[in-house]
């Protein structure tokens, strides 16, 4: 193997971990690998295929962690709807089920609307430092709050609002764990309940984003010659977000994400400062 393409390979990998780091951290992956991107002058960040591949590291990342809960909600929701006997039983987690489908009809329909103007801005650097802004002032609203609502205390009017404030997070660099684990405590949802529901919001935008995708990837004919890093971005990406997921539980449950909130904003004036003019 050439040096060249050894130094290919590391480049994968090392996205692959900077996805897997910051997907499900409140600092917005998607504008960590632009800032990579514009920082190391590399065009890797337009292989729309590999940012699939990446992405699905991740999720099945966040799958593996959420799997049993998963599991329930679909035998709930299903169980409801042609178990009229055991309706009763399934009530509560199918309710929770059309909260994470409310929560996810605001940024469904912005993200088809609006995906060519969305993408417009993912270069321009200062969206990218201002969004970080946005982001880390978000964060910093919420560093004492705590709510005492449990998963099935969440209403619908909840469901709609954090759903608004996902479709804000869009916006590339604005983070959308961050953006709706802010909603989440600003209507009086308890922190374990906000994480959980953060992430349930996760699967439904994450599956729809890898499915517009998918078909383009399979029909590259370029695919086979990168499968080797892809597999191993993917591996990268896979592994990180399950421990950096670890260690976001951690910290929200001790009520500590006014860390991110000074992370971001760090990086928000590294930005507008680095990339002026």
């Amino acid at each position: 193997m050439l040096y060249g393409d050894c130094m290919e390979i590391i480049k994968y990998i090392l996205l692959g971990i900077i996805q897997g780091f910051t997907e499900p951290l409140p600092i917005s992956s998607s504008g960590h690998l632009v800032l990579f991107k514009n920082i190391f002058n590399t065009n890797m960040l337009t292989d729309v295929n590999f940012e699939i591949v990446v992405n699905f590291g991740s999720f099945l990342a966040i799958l593996l962690i959420f799997w049993k809960d998963i599991i329930n909600l679909i035998k709930a929701f299903f169980g409801f709807i042609f178990d009229k006997k055991k309706r009763n039983i399934y009530q509560k987690d199918f309710k929770y089920c059309m909260l994470i489908i409310v929560g996810s009809i605001p940024v469904g329909i912005t993200g088809v609307l609006l995906k060519d103007k969305i993408d417009a801005l993912s270069g321009n650097m200062l969206v990218l430092g201002l969004a970080f802004l946005v982001t880390s002032i978000l964060l910093f609203l919420v560093k004492n709050t705590k709510g005492k609502k449990e998963d099935y205390d969440i209403t619908y009017k909840d469901a709609i609002i954090i759903g608004i404030l996902q479709m804000v997070a869009l916006t590339p660099g604005i983070s959308r764990s961050g953006t709706v684990l802010v909603g989440c405590l600003l209507c009086g949802i308890g922190r374990k309940a906000s994480l959980k529901y953060t992430f349930m919001l996760y699967f439904p935008v994450s599956v729809a984003s890898m499915g517009l995708g998918l078909l383009d990837m399979i029909q590259d004919g370029n695919l086979t010659n990168l499968l080797l890093p892809y597999c191993l971005g993917l591996l990268a990406a896979g592994v990180v977000t399950y421990f950096s997921y670890k260690w976001l539980s951690n910290l929200v449950q001790k009520g500590k994400l006014w860390k991110f909130s000074i992370y971001c904003f760090c990086l928000a004036i590294f930005v507008l400062f680095y990339f002026r003019g």
